[in-house]
């Protein structure tokens, strides 16, 4: 590789980084700004983050997506992880385009279309705190079978099959041998679960009805009147959380990761 391209090389690389976290930056740092408006910096000051420990609304909206993110991540760990199995083991080729589909549609449309299913089948008041769950779960199936999956075809079938020769019950041969080797893959689809799910606001838009508030629909609402340091206060504590969520995914299944790559 000649000098001159490598350079380019280099350059397009730092210009592409510096396009993507100087924002994110920029955004932390005016977090500690000691004045309501972002125009320009004032001072230090941690105000704004006392200011969102004593926010009631901000701290309901927190809860709301904790417990979201903690429910449908759940959920989807233990169906996406059966689908995986379904897919690697049993061969169920139609399952896997049912369970991609809502990875690869649009938000919107998916969001679309669960408020749709929702306010036909369940009514126009059906909508809250449980549609979210479900819609949440729905897209998370898809992220959890695809971690699994690739868990599974870097595994030896002998193994399994040398456990049904010696007597194990399916249940005994899941539980002993395909669970532990398998667990990496089962966290770290739960973590990505749970990083997709809270920060998630087009399908909860849709799907959350009058009344429900998560942090990222009360930050939208925030910043229709003024980006205060209060919001750049709590996105950063949302960034925190995500990349704590994708540094410990990474680290128990970093095969898994590079295998989706």
């Amino acid at each position: 590789m000649s000098r001159q391209r490598s350079w380019w090389l280099w350059g397009g690389a730092i210009a592409a980084y510096l396009f993507l976290y100087v924002p994110l930056a920029v955004l932390v740092l005016f977090s500690f700004n000691d004045s309501r408006l972002s125009a320009g910096w004032v001072g230090f000051t941690l105000n704004w983050y006392r200011t969102l420990a004593g926010d009631d609304e901000m701290l309901a909206a927190a809860r709301n997506s904790l417990l979201i993110a903690l429910s449908a991540s759940a959920v989807a760990t233990v169906l996406g992880t059966l689908a995986g199995l379904a897919i690697q083991h049993h061969r169920m080729r139609l399952l896997l385009p049912l369970v991609l589909t809502p990875v690869a549609m649009p938000e919107i449309l998916l969001g679309v279309s669960l408020l749709i299913f929702f306010i036909s089948v369940f009514g126009d008041e059906s909508l809250g705190l449980l549609t979210v769950v479900i819609a949440h779960i729905t897209f998370c199936i898809g992220f959890v079978a695809v971690v699994v999956r690739v868990r599974l075809q870097g595994l030896d079938d002998s193994i399994f099959e040398a456990a049904r020769d010696l007597g194990g019950t399916p249940w005994q041969t899941f539980r002993l041998i395909t669970l532990p080797l398998i667990l990496p893959g089962v966290v770290a689809g739960f973590l990505m679960s749970f990083t997709l799910s809270i920060d998630d606001f087009v399908i909860t838009f849709f799907t959350a009805g009058a009344g429900v508030k998560t942090l990222p629909l009360t930050i939208y609402s925030m910043i229709k009147i003024a980006v205060t340091p209060e919001v750049n206060a709590v996105s950063t504590l949302m960034m925190l959380v995500t990349l704590a969520m994708i540094a410990l995914a990474s680290r128990l299944a970093p095969s898994v990761l590079k295998g989706m790559q």
